[in-house]
């Protein structure tokens, strides 16, 4: 990609040349065994070891103490094996690789009015019936309102039903004086985040976002840990707390703009 730096992140080995030939520099989390030249959230000054838990922020992490000041290019971007930003929406059910490579964003216009680019929002307003009646029935019978009122349905609601109930709230109390307040405020009003910890950026902000989410994640660990976090809404809940941090942090600081972002597993391709 031109003068950028773009990661797709993997836990497969055998994504890392199907990874090359769209043009992204491969990332092998996990325990499986990648090659030499694939980046890892390994060595150096890492906490690879927290991956269960924090997802793909352990390669962020090992990005901003190891390797971020030697990135030259103006832009640096991340995607996953599974998960791609186009520049418009398309259909992937059968889309070839090459059809995939000509879909991916993989250019910056030469006067861009804007610092990062984040995936399309996701609302939370749009439950599935289902869903609440298998998961949150008592809930929503002892809140009738959110039955019919869908403004009612903001992230703090979205976020207590699938990743427990006052840890939001736990965790914001956490956060320095100068976002506490914006962030508590972003999470009680807005019905919709951009989704999946994915973002292009200019290079020279990564490093202030870093700065504020991975001391903020820390202090969280004192409340959450690690040993009593069970099923996937809980174990993840570093990489969900991150995930809405980084829709309301680069949306408050930076001129954001918004692309598709569609899902295609690289698995698919992994015989051609």
């Amino acid at each position: 990609m031109k003068n950028s730096t773009v990661f797709c992140l993997t836990l497969d080995p055998e994504h890392e040349d199907i990874i090359k030939e769209l043009s992204f520099i491969p990332v092998g989390l996990g325990n499986k065994k990648f090659s030499k030249n694939c980046f890892t959230d390994k060595g150096g000054k890492n906490i690879s070891i927290k991956n269960p838990f924090y997802g793909e922020y352990t390669f962020h992490y090992w990005l901003w103490k190891n390797y971020l000041k030697r990135i030259n290019s103006e832009w640096v971007g991340f995607c996953q094996y599974r998960k791609f930003f186009v520049k418009n929406y398309v259909n992937t059910k059968n889309i070839t690789l090459d059809e995939l490579k000509k879909e991916l964003f993989l250019e910056f216009e030469n006067k861009e009015n804007y610092d990062c680019i984040l995936g399309n929002k996701f609302s939370v307003q749009n439950y599935k019936f289902s869903k609440i009646i298998k998961h949150h029935l008592y809930y929503f019978l002892n809140n009738p309102i959110l039955f019919f009122n869908k403004k009612k349905r903001n992230l703090k609601l979205q976020f207590d039903l699938f990743h427990g109930r006052k840890n939001l709230d736990k965790a914001i109390e956490l956060l320095d004086e100068k976002n506490k307040k914006d962030f508590k405020i972003f999470m009680n009003t807005k019905n919709s985040f951009n989704p999946h910890n994915m973002f292009f950026c200019k290079t020279k902000h990564l490093e202030s976002y870093y700065k504020s989410v991975f001391p903020w994640l820390e202090r969280c660990e004192e409340i959450f840990g690690f040993d009593n976090l069970t099923g996937y809404g809980s174990q993840r809940i570093y990489g969900f707390l991150a995930e809405r941090f980084l829709s309301y942090w680069f949306t408050k600081n930076l001129k954001v703009k918004e692309l598709p972002i569609v899902g295609k597993d690289l698995s698919s391709y992994k015989y051609l």
